[in-house]
């Protein structure tokens, strides 16, 4: 109900009403079951203490009347005052509280290898299609951060720029398929450098005090055979613009199931990492290295991630109350008012009141 509705609607004792109500001093509530006893020792306190004069009256002057119950409208009204009144010393109020989060926010780039060797199935149903289960999880967690994505192979691609549209970032992310880039191979350069050039374009315009903290996760799983750029090189350059790197070796060294043969059975190849230049570009990119040989571990690595690069959340809350005790104290000021008047007509007991 609203707060610029009529004192007198009688929608204000609608059970919906009261019960939308907080009260501040809620100890006057327990006050309410008094006014029937009040009245009952009022009543036995007179039947001891009044006069009683003797009167007789013939058998048919003692017929039942209606009229004799308006007697105990005065004590209704009364007892209604004292209950309004009680109710409005209880505070009766509703408060609108809104609550605003705001983020500096953190700059990430998810750089993601769609190489040939990320068929491979030694991750549940191969390796891509983990690291995209992964990602998913990964983006969902994060509060306000920007969030870009960068695939590659042989060459290097900017998939998305750094957004917060998280449910865009679920399509792109849907959309990665081996297929994206024709040349084959593992350029691992070309992927840092793209990824750089997102963050520093991001960075064009904004003061030093609103530059995002900027990181990039690196996900691959093969050595660096493409690409005009070293990884290092393309390392110390991410660096120079305060870029932090983290980079995971994803997969098993050794034989790893690989697609089927002729007859169906589970093809085994052989399968190298260089894992010394992974964990150099980590160094240099002052973050970590990771090695994951199964999901699971891969998961935990992006929830040590999401961790660690967490952005202070700053909270407001706005509390807008709202008072409605004299609308109750209006309705209890009436009922006496009303009970004062009957006071001096011929429905109260003289004698007794």
């Amino acid at each position: 109900m609203e707060a610029t509705a009529s004192w007198f609607s009688l929608e204000w004792f609608s059970p919906l009403v009261l019960e939308s109500f907080e009260f501040q001093n809620s100890l006057f509530l327990y006050l309410l079951p008094l006014i029937p006893l009040f009245f009952i020792l009022r009543w036995l306190i007179s039947l001891r203490s009044s006069q009683k004069l003797p009167v007789a009256f013939p058998k048919t002057a003692l017929k039942s009347n209606p009229l004799t119950w308006l007697r105990f409208v005065p004590f209704l009204l009364l007892a209604l005052t004292l209950a309004l009144l009680l109710f409005a010393l209880a505070r009766p109020q509703r408060t609108n509280e809104q609550v605003e989060q705001w983020s500096e926010g953190i700059d990430i780039v998810l750089v993601i290898d769609i190489s040939e060797s990320m068929r491979i199935q030694d991750f549940t149903p191969n390796r891509l299609e983990a690291a995209k289960d992964v990602a998913r999880n990964f983006i969902a967690g994060r509060v306000q951060d920007r969030i870009g994505l960068v695939v590659f192979s042989g060459d290097a691609y900017s998939l998305s720029p750094l957004t917060t549209d998280y449910e865009l970032l679920y399509d792109f992310i849907e959309q990665i398929d081996f297929d994206m880039i024709e040349s084959r191979g593992t350029a691992i350069g070309s992927a840092l450098a793209v990824a750089t050039n997102r963050m520093r374009d991001a960075d064009e315009g904004r003061t030093t005090e609103e530059k995002a903290s900027k990181v990039m996760v690196l996900l691959s799983d093969g050595d660096n055979t493409a690409g005009n750029l070293d990884p290092i090189t393309a390392a110390e350059l991410a660096h120079a613009y305060a870029i932090k790197i983290y980079s995971i070796a994803i997969g098993k060294e050794g034989k790893v199931p690989f697609g089927k043969d002729f007859f169906g059975n589970t093809r085994y190849v052989e399968n190298s990492l260089d894992e010394t230049t992974l964990r150099e570009i980590a160094r240099i990119g002052e973050g970590e290295f990771y090695r994951v040989s199964n999901k699971q571990a891969l998961q935990e690595v992006f929830d040590l991630i999401d961790t660690y690069e967490k952005a202070e959340i700053k909270e407001t809350r706005y509390r807008d109350t709202t008072d409605f005790y004299h609308i109750y104290l209006t309705w209890g000021i009436a009922f006496f008012l009303i009970w004062l008047v009957l006071k001096s007509t011929f429905i109260s007991n003289v004698l007794v009141d």
